[in-house]
């Protein structure tokens, strides 16, 4: 046998075997790792979808939660497995912001991962305490723009969306507001409730409770358009901040390398999976709005996440490291 001709028979053989891999994928479990602890809302997100889609595939598809360092762990776990699809992450927004918030990663958060499906966004309400005599965004930005250093925000933690997305308040209106970490969102709330803390962005879900019995104030939502769960309430862009968009996103991402054909495969699955009923409850109980499209919408929405907020971390001096 030639060299020539063993390299055909070789190249042949390579074409046969990716669309064999193509066309059966998945031949065994598929595990989806979830860089945070159960319970939280990245692993209600992950288990929902999880289920419906080992329904659909005729493979179990396992929840693999390996929390730490704001999803980090488990992202790397991601990035170096084997680019074949099986290991599959559902990320935060913290995998976009993680970037900018530590002075190194374990990977590279682009080239090291293959996007295969956004699958859901959430927003935050902004929330203050009664005792704040105003009642609308432009009233709070007045009534604290005449008060410098007077004021506080507070998080579940640095560098977290909600965190941002106080700091981008603060730049957007010139605002002077002290920023009070506190770890987890469980922990602030009796200062939040109590009036110690004077405002919030948080979770639509956690706040609906305490917006109701009228221990908070909401004044409007970070997305670009009206919540499901606050139809009546206005977007931050309607209260008249520009561009004031803040969401919490899930998406799935594989190993970077991971031949397209098997991320098309994982993307239709996904994309019929976000429309069973029972899926866009659960994520809608969340506060979330389910989402179904291709890579490219993930691609293009983590570029966006790196720039946007690299730009606030840089300026705000935020580190998490």
């Amino acid at each position: 046998m030639t060299a020539r001709f063993a390299l055909v028979i070789l190249g042949a053989a390579f074409a046969a075997s990716t669309a064999v891999h193509g066309q059966t994928f998945p031949t065994k479990p598929i595990r989806m790792v979830v860089g945070f602890p159960p319970g939280g809302t990245t692993d209600i997100m992950a288990r929902a979808v999880a289920a419906k889609l080992t329904d659909r595939v005729g493979q179990q598809v396992i929840v693999d939660n390996r929390p730490g360092a704001s999803g980090i762990i488990g992202a790397d776990i991601v990035a170096k497995s084997r680019p074949d699809g099986y290991t599959v992450l559902m990320s935060s927004s913290t995998h976009g912001t993680n970037l900018n918030l530590y002075s190194k990663l374990p990977y590279d958060t682009v080239k090291d991962f293959a996007p295969i499906a956004l699958v859901a966004t959430t927003p935050y309400v902004l929330v203050v305490h009664p005792t704040m005599p105003v009642k609308s965004v432009s009233e709070l930005i007045t009534y604290v723009k005449a008060r410098p250093g007077k004021f506080s925000f507070c998080s579940s933690s640095n560098g977290t969306a909600q965190h941002l997305a106080g700091e981008l308040l603060k730049r957007s209106a010139g605002l002077d507001m002290q920023h009070v970490p506190y770890k987890g969102t469980g922990a602030l709330l009796p200062d939040l409730l109590s009036g110690r803390i004077n405002l919030a962005f948080e979770n639509v879900t956690v706040m609906t409770p305490h917006i109701k019995s009228g221990a908070l104030r909401p004044l409007a939502v970070t997305s670009a358009k009206r919540s499901a769960v606050m139809p009546e309430l206005v977007t931050m862009i309607e209260a008249g901040v520009p561009n004031f968009e803040v969401i919490g996103w899930f998406g799935l991402f594989a190993a970077g390398q991971t031949p397209a054909q098997t991320v098309n495969t994982l993307n239709s699955q996904i994309a019929a999976t976000m429309k069973e009923p029972e899926v866009r409850d659960r994520i809608v109980a969340q506060g979330g709005e389910p989402l179904a499209g291709p890579p490219a919408d993930l691609r293009d929405l983590l570029a966006r996440e790196i720039s946007v907020w690299g730009k606030v971390i840089r300026e705000a001096g935020i580190r998490a490291d």
